[in-house]
């Protein structure tokens, strides 16, 4: 596994009806081109993708390289709650 983030994979000489299909694809599901290509290849090379997954490793992430500084995060329900208050 890569600790330095999500790696990139660039893919040459893509046939022009292929990439026109990802392309539609990607309207369809509201996606960029990127994370179709990635939910395709992720389905045939039988891989689930788990988007909510990879929102969790994100996040504690986020939290680790923030306590390393000292700092915390704030509750997002406790700051949309105060905004309402305002």
């Amino acid at each position: 596994m890569y600790d330095e983030g999500m790696p990139t994979l660039q893919v040459r000489d893509v046939p022009l009806h292929i990439y026109d299909e990802l392309v539609r694809q990607a309207e369809r599901e509201r996606r960029s081109l990127a994370q179709q290509t990635v939910a395709v290849l992720a389905k045939g090379i039988g891989v689930p993708v788990d988007v909510k997954a990879q929102r969790r490793e994100l996040l504690a992430e986020i939290k680790q390289t923030m306590h390393g500084r000292g700092r915390t995060l704030s509750d997002p329900v406790k700051l949309i709650r105060e905004d309402r208050n305002r």
